[in-house]
């Protein structure tokens, strides 16, 4: 069963999607509580939000949850492994009503390098703060048991959870055990093996599980090919995927590092009007929460005053309990108890940067959408285009645009189209029948058509285009530039033309033709234009056409005049119905004298 989705909020929730980007992020769906009712990740944030409102669901809970939203927020990450750890912990930490509830135990794995004499490496899900370093989390399992495996293999780490302390070791108070009677460890807890020799191998694993794995590759790659030399393919076969994995294995997330404690990031991007403060909240080294900050400029307030007011504003509301604060530019230590550090370079500025990445995508999320709620932005912003590439000298908040229609040379009718600040002004089109032209001459045709209108314009002293747009290349141009001069019209109104088959945007007296950018709203206004003027001009043309043909059909029938033809149309609107009448009928129409002659008419030409 399908469910259709209805949403009453759906066109301000499709213009919230319209500005979202296309990165990898997280999303959360608001109620008309602001709460938080869903949490989602996205590779592509704009087309996976997009999609939750352009289709039927096949299940009712969907349905459910897209007719409760009524807000929608992100944030934007590096990667789609970031999108999920981030997921991963605000749903933890949010409990969303449409979510699956995840419980930090049942979370992604670490691995930990326990804090201890002869440190043991092992993977758990929980993290104890001992002093002890974590590294992930990891969203595969896999990657994990390889990684361990091959620290076991290579460095015959203990996994023992005796306390080989110095004095426990001199006293003997352990023995070894199968493992290292099988080769998978040294036996440090009898003191076969010296500790500052031991954690050099430690320091090796610590510098792979930060990324640094090319040694590791190397040194696997170097084990494989002396295996298969050796022919022994199996145990090749079992490094050849620990050597792939590896290569598939990437340097921990910066939107999870367990190195950093509790920290704040705080970064600033302004415009003109506003200044937008993001915040990003560190717990235990995980991004648990996400805020920007919108203040209204004032006064002329620098960035630091800025930054500073958002800083105490967020820290305020959130109630933050952080010392640290991670920000992009010197800062007073106004604040108690508290340091203001600007990182240049490592996890911190990772961290920072990300910030700063979604202050900007805010700032330009807030941009669109005031350009989508006011319409008169998106105007000055067109118009401001078209005049710039036509080198206008004030917005052509008036254009008009002529075109001519025909059909061999019969019924030669031509339609001017009006465009106000860039959009139809269709209550100011207008339909001329050519008057003092005979045959199919288009040039001649536009002449007269062009000093019609201005002259009627200057006449009755109604404003004038900025703009003139002629259907057609040079000739057209020419001609029309011909009744603008005889109205000393010239360098009151722009004049180009249009050619219909590169698009090129012709100026009187200049050979040479301009092509806009094809992208260019300039050129999608002058198209329509074009397009609307032709439509406009065709209708009228078959209307014409149409009425022309039906008033000699009816006019050609001996006895009946013009204003019985009138009447019938008006009546039974088309030749068609008039021949399918009862002789009552017509009788009825236009009297019983009448009504014979054409019903006696249509039955003869229906008997031939």
């Amino acid at each position: 069963m399908k469910y259709q989705t209805v949403n009453k909020n759906l066109d301000y929730l499709k213009s919230l999607i319209s500005v979202l980007p296309h990165q990898p992020g997280i999303y959360q769906f608001f109620d008309n509580t602001n709460t938080i009712i869903y949490i989602g990740k996205a590779k592509d944030l704009r087309k996976r939000v997009y999609s939750y409102f352009s289709k039927t669901h096949e299940h009712r809970k969907t349905a459910l949850l897209v007719r409760n939203i009524t807000d929608i927020k992100h944030m934007v990450v590096e990667s789609e492994q970031d999108a999920l750890l981030l997921e991963n912990n605000l749903i933890k930490k949010y409990q969303p009503r449409y979510n699956i509830r995840l419980k930090d135990d049942k979370s992604y794995p670490w691995i930990c390098i326990k804090n201890e004499a002869f440190p043991r490496v092992f993977s758990t899900r929980n993290l104890i703060r001992d002093g002890s370093k974590y590294f992930g989390p990891y969203t595969s399992v896999y990657t994990v048991r390889t990684l361990l495996s091959l620290f076991k293999s290579e460095y015959k780490l203990r996994t023992c959870n005796y306390n080989l302390s110095k004095e426990n070791i001199e006293n003997g108070k352990y023995k070894v055990c199968l493992e290292y009677h099988i080769g998978n460890c040294y036996g440090p807890c009898e003191g076969y093996y010296q500790e500052d020799k031991y954690n050099e191998g430690i320091e090796d694993i610590t510098d792979i599980l930060k990324g640094n794995v090319s040694g590791v590759i190397k040194h696997l790659k170097e084990l494989m090919d002396d295996m298969s030399e050796n022919l022994q393919f199996e145990e090749a076969i079992k490094i050849k995927e620990k050597f792939d994995s590896l290569n598939r294995y990437q340097s921990r997330s910066t939107v999870v590092s367990p190195v950093i404690t509790d920290i704040d990031v705080f970064t600033i991007e302004e415009d003109e009007n506003f200044a937008y403060i993001n915040y990003l909240k560190i717990i235990k080294g995980a991004i648990i929460q996400t805020y920007t900050l919108e203040i209204k400029k004032v006064l002329d307030e620098t960035q630091e005053e800025l930054l500073l007011m958002g800083i105490i504003e967020i820290r305020q509301k959130i109630f933050s309990n952080a010392r640290e604060i991670l920000v992009p530019l010197k800062l007073k230590n106004v604040i108690e108890n508290i340091t203001f550090r600007i990182p240049q370079r490592g996890e911190k500025k990772q961290l920072l940067d990300l910030s700063q990445r979604n202050a900007k995508y805010f700032r330009l999320e807030k941009e669109k959408q005031a350009v989508l709620k006011n319409p008169k932005i998106r105007t000055d912003r067109i118009l401001n285009t078209i005049k710039n590439d036509l080198q206008l000298k004030e917005l052509p908040v008036h254009i008009e645009c002529f075109d001519n229609s025909n059909l061999q040379g019969t019924e030669p009718v031509a339609a001017c189209v009006v465009f106000k600040n860039a959009k139809p002004s269709k209550k100011d089109y207008r339909h001329f029948n050519i008057k003092t032209v005979e045959g199919p001459n288009d040039f001649a045709s536009m002449e007269e058509v062009v000093y019609r209108r201005y002259k009627r314009l200057l006449d009755e002293k109604k404003p004038l285009p900025q703009l003139i747009v002629v259907d057609g290349g040079k000739g057209q141009l020419s001609s029309t530039m011909k009744s603008i001069d005889e109205l000393n019209l010239r360098g009151r109104i722009t004049v180009i033309g249009i050619a219909k088959r590169l698009e090129e945007i012709y100026f009187p007296g200049d050979s040479v033709p301009i092509y806009i950018n094809k992208n260019s709203e300039s050129l999608k206004v002058i198209q329509h234009l074009r397009d609307e003027a032709h439509r406009f001009g065709i209708t009228f043309h078959r209307n014409k056409r149409s009425k022309t043909f039906i008033s000699s059909e009816l006019n050609s029938i001996e006895g009946v005049g013009q204003k019985t033809t009138e009447k019938l149309l008006k009546d039974f609107k088309s030749v068609k119905n008039i021949k399918a009448q009862k002789l009552k009928a017509l009788e009825d129409s236009i009297g019983k004298s009448k009504a014979g002659i054409v019903f006696n008419y249509f039955q003869k030409s229906n008997d031939e």
